[in-house]
């Protein structure tokens, strides 16, 4: 089995920018399908940004723009780099990892805070 663990998440004024980083350990993921999610305190997991095996990525409206995905799959990470950080970022951010129809994996999740 594979596990994803987060890093990068921590205390940023608005307007800085932070990048989160997600290793997945066990299996080497060149396949997996990636995403990176969110739960604010009381609201639902919502997708912010993936990239499929391909390399192709999609980004939710709320931070087009600001936030940029990628992969590295010889280090078997992605990141999550982001910049212009609004108070409203602020969350748990969670990797994911999906291959077909039967395989999907969650990280932990890291906190990050938007605040000055």
């Amino acid at each position: 089995q594979v596990q994803l663990v987060e890093s990068g998440g921590g205390l940023v004024q608005p307007g800085g920018s932070l990048r989160l980083s997600c290793v997945a350990i066990g299996r080497i993921f060149s396949m997996y399908d990636m995403g990176w999610y969110r739960q604010p305190p009381g609201k639902e997991r919502e997708l912010v940004a993936e990239i499929t095996s391909g390399g192709s990525t999609n980004y939710a409206d709320s931070v087009k723009g600001r936030f940029t995905m990628s992969r590295d799959n010889a280090k078997n990470t992605v990141y999550l780099q982001m910049s212009s950080l609004k108070p409203e970022d602020t969350s748990v951010y969670y990797c994911n990892g999906r291959r077909g129809s039967s395989i999907n994996y969650w990280g932990k999740g890291t906190l990050v805070t938007v605040s000055s």
